[in-house]
This record gives C-alpha cells, structure tokens and sequence, in this order.
C-alpha cells in the first residue's frame, strides 16, 4: 500500500464524516441551552444532554473503527502501519474540519459568546482580581475563537490518534503464524 492519494482521498471523506458529527453536536448542546434550566423541562433536558454526549461519543469511536476497517478491505496489501496511517489522517481532517466549524461559529454566529462567558467569570471573581489578571482576561475576549480553534484541534486529534492507534493494531487481523516455515515441509 504505498498510494498516498488513496488514503488521503479515504481519510478525507472519513475526517469529513467524523467532523460532521461533532460539528452537529456541538449545533444540538448551542440549542438545548436555549431551554429553561429549571423544573422538569431542565431536568429532562440535561438528561438529553448526556445521552447526546454518550451517543455522540459511542458514534464517534464506532465510526472510526469502521472506516478504518472499511480502508483495509477496499484496499490490496494495506498493513497495520498504513491502517494507523490512514486514522491518523482521518482524525487530523476530523479535527480540522470540526475546529473549523468552531472557530467560524464563534466568530460570526455568536460572537459575544466568549466575551459573555469572560464576562460572567470576571463577575465571579471580581473580589480576587488584580488588574493585571483584569487586564489578561479582556485581552482573551478577543482571541476566544481564535483558542477555541487550536484547543478543539489539538484535542480532537489526539483523541483520534489514541483511537487509531489502538483499532489500527488489529485492523487488518495479524497472522502470528507468518513467516514460519512448517516442520512438515522438511
């Protein structure tokens, strides 16, 4: 397997796919803030909550593990290296493409949502803050989306490093009988 196009063209649609998802998440978790926090309606919407996390969370490692194994099949000769090779790939455009959709929304949907959230957090500790940390956190307000970019990056592909790294070890299965030579044939 040593067709570069062919797995990046793979991992594309893949990182495409596995983005979406978070991208949809992320989209549902923005309107359920939307609801009222009190009383039933809160109770069962916090509970919406952490099952679209979960769901999200199971979706997400379920389809890595078949794109993955669905690179293996589709194509000849692919080894454990070229597997990891191609989640790799797949969780960097995963991670782009979800940051991406992060950072333009936080830019131009809602851009007072971090300074919103510095705001609040100020208010908090208004009572231990120096003006030089005051100083700090108005220069973050700015650069919010910008962080936000580079935090869900950074984590989105590590998590889907580790989760390559451990489906690519047996995808395609290992034969520990390769190589050797049977006694039988001597």
């Amino acid at each position: 397997m040593n067709d570069r196009k062919i797995l990046w063209n793979a991992a594309a649609r893949s990182g495409l796919a596995l983005g979406g998802v978070s991208s949809a998440y992320m989209l549902l978790q923005i309107l359920m803030q939307k609801i009222p926090t009190g009383g039933l309606t809160g109770g069962i919407a916090s509970a919406a909550g952490i099952l679209l996390w979960a769901g999200k969370l199971v979706l997400c490692i379920w389809l890595m593990k078949h794109f993955i194994k669905q690179f293996a099949a589709s194509n000849e000769g692919v080894t454990n290296r070229d597997s990891f090779r191609f989640g790799n790939a797949t969780a960097l455009l995963s991670a782009l493409v979800f940051a991406g959709f992060s950072m333009a929304w936080y830019t131009f949907v809602q851009p007072d949502a971090f300074a919103d959230a510095v705001d609040q957090a100020m208010a908090m500790m208004s009572s231990s803050l120096t003006p030089e940390v005051e100083e700090q956190m108005e220069a973050i307000k700015d650069k919010g989306p910008t962080l936000s970019f580079f935090g869900n990056f950074i984590w989105c592909w590590l998590i889907g490093m580790v989760l390559a790294a451990i489906f690519s070890r047996n995808i395609p299965p290992r034969n520990p009988f390769a190589g050797e030579a049977s006694s039988d044939e001597d």
